[in-house]
């Protein structure tokens, strides 16, 4: 028996990248530019993928330009998109010596609410080294049902 995950037929994956300036104008221009990159991909504007989605890449454009900004360095944002699957959004920034802090739930903490409204729209989320220089943050949408699912009536 096949799983819910079974394919017929190749998938088509969808990549698009495109750099933006480390400054406010720029994290809002990403965040358009994903959007309108998931709708000529037949996501259209207001639906649940695209509202989460640009949800996530405003945040983590955001957060690239607010601290991880290097004078003279641009940002960068990456959409991966495989209808069914997965949708994975990276932003890039050029300093790598600032990561984010883990998460907190502390009412509070005056920091770190955005990556907890990323961690609680997505399937996961991490930071990656980018060579020559400075971090990813990955963040990822899955969209195949799970394999266990719901128990079957034997």
């Amino acid at each position: 028996m096949a799983t819910p995950l079974a394919r017929k037929g190749p998938v088509t994956v969808r990549m698009f990248a495109q750099r933006f300036s480390s400054t406010p104008r720029g994290a809002r221009l990403a965040r358009r530019l994903a959007l309108h990159q998931l709708h000529q991909w037949k996501v259209p504007y207001g639906s649940e993928l695209s509202d989460t989605a640009g949800l996530v890449a405003a945040e983590l454009a955001s957060n690239a330009v607010l601290h991880g900004r290097v004078p003279g360095r641009e940002c960068e944002i990456a959409l991966l998109y495989a209808p069914g699957l997965l949708l994975r959004i990276d932003v890039s920034d050029a300093r790598d010596e600032r990561r984010p802090l883990p998460v907190s739930r502390d009412p509070l903490d005056e920091g770190g609410r955005g990556l907890l409204l990323v961690e609680a729209l997505t399937s996961r989320w991490e930071v990656l080294d980018r060579v020559p220089v400075g971090k990813t943050v990955r963040a990822e949408i899955d969209l195949a049902p799970t394999l266990s699912g719901p128990p079957r009536a034997e």
